[in-house]
């Protein structure tokens, strides 16, 4: 799979009603409009959304189809809650960050800088509260969300030039998601948040000097290191990254209890699916990333404690000033805080014995 066709999704849609006041149907069957955030053929990303509505469609065996609409086909990548929110689809897919501009309690959802891990987050979801303060954040706005994958830990980013001091910051103009691209202004980078599409055009452009997208896998298949050969990783703002299914309210009530138990499951499928997927094939990635060149660094020692301290004043103006923020970041922290110690005895000795 070359870029272009991961950049350039199958035009398989039509032009449609700018809202729906009911499900469309056809013989009998509801079928649903599906947009999501991210191109619908690129690994991982857009995978888990096609994976998804395929195992709904199939267990639904005829009452319900899922028509999927990639990024930018149906609404534009960044507006798929809102129109799930508005009736112009029943459901989508993205991840909850890309709404935090309504409420900084969504990057919790996501991921939050020097934060849970992947299996770490979806313990907090179905055992820690997560999921319940979820539900009860996207009911506001007639809102159901699913937890539906996770990338696991992601990669820094990539850059132009080494990064070897804060200084070696300062003035960047980089892509880069979440709280982190927060924490990054406060050390003198200009972060911007683009969608997937324009990450390689306007890296290649020379419109930014450094660009974080996911990690080897999707990187090397949007072409980032044909535009520099420094990748720095982990990432201080990613330590695991969720995706969502969201669907509309009064959709989901309009269903039968088997049809949402459907979709529930096919959710909890696609976690599994993501998770080995990620795993594997950013293995396979990262080898062919090293053969080529690439050169995986991590940020030094003083970069990091810079990082740190500009991820606790973030979070502190954040909780200042919205208390949902502040109360899903009590229940994160709450677990996050019982999570390290144990990953520090068993976890992380484990990975270093390995080597």
């Amino acid at each position: 799979m070359n870029r272009r066709e991961i950049l350039t999704a199958a035009a398989t849609t039509v032009a449609v009603p700018a809202a729906l006041a009911t499900p469309a149907l056809a013989q009998g069957v509801m079928e649903w409009k599906y947009p999501t955030s991210f191109p619908a053929n690129a690994p991982g990303v857009g995978t888990n959304a096609t994976s998804f509505a395929a195992r709904v469609n199939a267990m639904a065996e005829g009452r319900l189809q899922l028509k999927i609409f990639s990024s930018g086909d149906l609404v534009p990548p960044f507006a798929v809650e809102d129109a799930v929110q508005q009736g112009t689809a029943e459901i989508g897919h993205s991840t909850p960050y890309y709404n935090a501009g309504k409420n900084p309690a969504l990057h919790f959802f996501t991921t939050a800088p020097f934060g849970l891990s992947a299996n770490e987050q979806a313990a907090w979801l179905r055992y820690g509260g997560g999921q319940e303060l979820w539900d009860e954040i996207y009911a506001e706005r007639d809102l159901i969300p699913l937890y539906s994958g996770n990338s696991s830990v992601q990669a820094a980013g990539w850059f132009r030039k080494e990064i070897n001091s804060v200084a070696d910051l300062q003035g960047l103009n980089m892509r880069i998601a979440g709280l982190g691209g927060e924490a990054m202004r406060k050390l003198g980078v200009n972060a911007v948040l683009l969608p997937p599409p324009e990450i390689f055009p306007s890296f290649q452009s020379g419109a930014i000097d450094a660009a974080e997208w996911v990690g080897p896998m999707l990187d090397q298949a949007f072409g980032l290191n044909k535009i520099t050969n420094i990748c720095y990783a982990p990432a201080f703002h990613e330590p695991s990254a969720a995706l969502e299914v969201i669907v509309n309210k009064d959709a989901w009530d309009s269903l039968t209890p088997d049809l949402q138990a459907i979709l529930r499951s096919a959710a909890e499928a696609c976690v599994t699916e993501s998770l080995s997927q990620f795993e594997f094939f950013n293995a396979q990635a990262f080898a062919q990333l090293k053969e080529t060149g690439v050169e995986f660094r991590t940020f030094p020692p003083e970069v990091i404690d810079a990082l740190k301290g500009a991820v606790a004043e973030v979070m502190e103006e954040q909780a200042a000033a919205s208390t949902q923020f502040a109360r899903v970041k009590e229940s994160y922290d709450a677990f996050l805080a019982l999570a390290i110690p144990y990953a520090d005895a068993f976890t992380a000795p484990s990975l270093t014995q390995r080597g």
